[in-house]
C-alpha cells in the first residue's frame, strides 16, 4: 500500500512551518503597506535579506557571523522549551533561567575572575536550580510550572540587576567589557572567526549548541531514559503504575531544561558580543523567542536548529529597514508578527490531519457503498 506523504510527521512539520513563515511575512508586508506603501516591498525584502543587504562578501560574512552568534543562545532556549514540552511540561520559566545564567556567568567572569569553562558550568547550574524549584513545586505541591516559572522570571531579573551592578562600568548601566577585564573568560574562537572575516565573536558557542541539539535528540528518541521521560509526560499515573519514578522524572526534566537555558545565556555573554544593562526592566526576549523556535521546528531538535537561525535571521534583518520611511519600532513589529505566527505550527498540523482524516473517511464510505452495491448486483444476478 502506497504511503501518503501528507501523513508523514516530518513533512507536515515542514509544510506547516513554511505556511506560518509565508503568512507572517505577508502580514508584515500588509502592515508596511498601510504605514507607507512606497517602501513596503523593499522593506520586507530587506528583512528577509538581512546580511545579504551588503554588497561586499566580506561584510556579508561578518554579519552572518553575528547572526550565528545570537542563534546559538536562541537554539539553547528553544531546546529548553522543547525538552520540557516533550515531557508534558511548559517551561515558560526558561526566560528566568536564561537570565540567571547571565547573572552567574558574568559575575563569575568579571567579579571572580574565573575562566570560561567554570563560568559556563555555573550558568548551567544556576538554570538547573531554578528548574528544580519549579519541578519540586510541581511534583510535591501541585503548583503549575507556568505559574512558578513566571513568578521566578521577575524575581531573578531584579536579582540579576542587583548582582551585576557590582561589576558594571562606573559611567554607564552596562557591565564591564569582558575581553578587556578577563580575556580568559571569553569562549575560544577555535579559528572559526577567520571564516567570517575575522569576526572575534564567532567561536565555540556555535558548534557547541549544535552538538547539544544532536545530544538532546539522541536522549529523547534513542534512550530508555528519554522514553521514560516522555511516558511520564503522556500520562503520569500510567508511568507510576508501570514503576517509573514520575516525580523524579518531572523534576529532572525541568532541571535539564533549566540547565539548557542557562547554558544559552553563557554562550552569548561569554563571547563578549553583548553587555548586560543593569537597569533592565523586562525579562530577556530570548527565553520567549525560544518557544516560537521550538514550535516552528516541529518540536524536533534538528528542525529547531533551522528554526532558530530563521527567527534570528529575520530579527536581525529588521534592523536594516529604512528608518527614514518607517519608525524604529517597525522592525521589531514585523519580527514579532512572524514569531507570533510561528506558534501556530501545531495548529496547522492539526488542520492537515483533520482534512486527511475526513478525506479518508469519505473514501472509505464510498468504497463501502460501492462494495455493497457490487454485492447486491452479484446477488441479484445469482437469483436470476
Amino acid at each position: 500500500m502506497k504511503k501518503n506523504i501528507f501523513k508523514s510527521n516530518g513533512f507536515q512539520s515542514l509544510l506547516a512551518s513554511l505556511l506560518c513563515i509565508v503568512l507572517g511575512l505577508f502580514l508584515g508586508y500588509l502592515v508596511l503597506l498601510v504605514i507607507n506603501p512606497a517602501g513596503a516591498g523593499e522593506a520586507i525584502l530587506t528583512v528577509v535579506k538581512n546580511f545579504l543587504t551588503y554588497k561586499k562578501t566580506s561584510s556579508q560574512l561578518k554579519y552572518l557571523g553575528n547572526t550565528l552568534v545570537k542563534t546559538a543562545p536562541l537554539l539553547m532556549c528553544s531546546l529548553s522549551i522543547l525538552f520540557a514540552y516533550k515531557v508534558g511540561l511548559f517551561n515558560i520559566g526558561a526566560a528566568g533561567q536564561y537570565c540567571f545564567g547571565v547573572a552567574l556567568s558574568l559575575y563569575a567572569a568579571l567579579g571572580l575572575g574565573w575562566s570560561w569553562l567554570p563560568c559556563l558550568l555555573v550558568a548551567m547550574a544556576g538554570g538547573a536550580v531554578l528548574g528544580a524549584i519549579s519541578g519540586v513545586l510541581k511534583s510535591y505541591c501541585n503548583v503549575n510550572e507556568v505559574i512558578s516559572g513566571i513568578m521566578l522570571n521577575w524575581i531573578v531579573l531584579y536579582l540579576t540587576n542587583m548582582l551585576l551592578t557590582t561589576v558594571k562600568e562606573a559611567a554607564s548601566p552596562y557591565t564591564i567589557v569582558l575581553a578587556n577585564n578577563n580575556p580568559s573568560a571569553v569562549l575560544p574562537s577555535l579559528g572559526l572567526g577567520a571564516l567570517f572575516n575575522k569576526n572575534q565573536y564567532v567561536g565555540l558557542a556555535i558548534p557547541l549548541s549544535i552538538v547539544m541539539a544532536i545530544l538532546i535528540w539522541i536522549v529523547l528518541d534513542k534512550t530508555r531514559f528519554g522514553y521514560e521521560l516522555k511516558a511520564t509526560g503522556f500520562n503520569r499515573n500510567a508511568a507510576k503504575y508501570c514503576g517509573m519514578a514520575e516525580k523524579r522524572n518531572v523534576i529532572l526534566s525541568l532541571v535539564i531544561s533549566g540547565a539548557l537555558a542557562g547554558m544559552g545565556a553563557a554562550l552569548l555573554y561569554l563571547t563578549g558580543y553583548e553587555q548586560w544593562q543593569c537597569s533592565t526592566s523586562s525579562v530577556p526576549a530570548m527565553g520567549f523567542n525560544g518557544i516560537a523556535a521550538a514550535f516552528l521546528g516541529g518540536l524536533n531538535p534538528l528542525g529547531t536548529m533551522l528554526a532558530s537561525f530563521f527567527i534570528q535571521h529575520i530579527t536581525a534583518g529588521g534592523a536594516y529597514v529604512d528608518k527614514s520611511m518607517y519608525c524604529a519600532q517597525i522592525s521589531d513589529l514585523i519580527s514579532s508578527i512572524i514569531i507570533y505566527l510561528c506558534g501556530f505550527v501545531l495548529f496547522m498540523k492539526h488542520v492537515m490531519n483533520s482534512s486527511i482524516a475526513k478525506r479518508e473517511e469519505k473514501a472509505a464510505l464510498k468504497a463501502k457503498a460501492a462494495a455493497e452495491q457490487d454485492a447486491a448486483n452479484g446477488k441479484g444476478g445469482d437469483q436470476a
